[in-house]
């Protein structure tokens, strides 16, 4: 089912389970664990919310109840698929590493 046609019932257990999370919970998984990893995040971000530069711009970022729940499933998806992407990573770099370099 697309974002546009959910429930409020399935919007809700979602919004439900973010405020379920512990704050050390949410710190965990908001750390990305490589200095790549972050890098790629801020690029997503800046690209879903746009870019000013602050020194010249005060930007200042309204949203509605509904769009920040998008938002905050847009980022969740991109923040899963991004930790996969990096596992892989470091799966097939240990893999060819071993390859190299048969015990």
């Amino acid at each position: 089912m697309p974002m546009s046609e959910t429930s409020p019932s399935e919007t809700n257990r979602l919004w439900e389970y973010v405020q379920s999370l512990s704050p050390e919970v949410v710190e965990e998984l908001s750390r990305p664990s490589s200095p790549e990893a972050r890098q790629v995040m801020e690029r997503n971000i800046v690209g879903l919310l746009g870019h000013l530069p602050a020194e010249h711009f005060h930007v200042q970022i309204t949203v509605d109840r509904e769009n920040l729940g998008r938002l905050l499933a847009s980022a969740m998806v991109s923040g899963y698929f991004l930790r996969n992407v990096e596992q892989r990573y470091i799966l097939d770099h240990c893999l060819a590493a071993q390859e190299s370099n048969p015990a």
